[in-house]
């Protein structure tokens, strides 16, 4: 497990190989990520903001709204989890990004760092 704290928000992203659904030419990786607002003030997850890179040489981005179809509000002391997923060509890749938050207060926008964190195949660490 990987984490990153920013402006009192944590984020710690574990990874998981899913061999069921993964073959010879596309490496499946699910990947949960708990988001912990150890802050003051209560927070909203407005946008997301990824960085993909395959172990081919393959780099891509993707933005949006929310995490999973949701805008969360994570009170203080509060926690939100998600699980969302990510295919590669390559046996072997990594993710990293940001998400832009508003505290509710005074709507302050501010960016949280999502740590890098690698999905390697459990074959690959032999």
């Amino acid at each position: 497990m990987v984490t990153a704290t920013t402006q009192g928000v944590k984020i710690s992203v574990e990874t998981f190989f899913q061999p069921d659904v993964s073959n010879a030419v596309e490496f499946v990786f699910a990947y949960r990520i708990t988001i912990e607002n150890k802050s003051e003030s209560t927070i909203k997850l407005l946008r997301r903001h990824w960085y993909i890179f395959d172990g081919i040489g393959i780099w891509r981005e993707v933005e949006g709204e929310g995490v999973v179809g949701e805008q969360p509000v994570i009170t203080p002391g509060g926690l939100h989890q998600y699980v969302s997923g990510c295919h590669l060509k390559a046996s072997v890749g990594k993710m990293f990004g940001t998400y832009e938050m508003e505290r509710q207060t005074d709507e302050f926008l501010f960016e949280v760092k999502i740590p890098e964190f690698l999905m390697i195949t459990p074959f690959m660490l032999n």
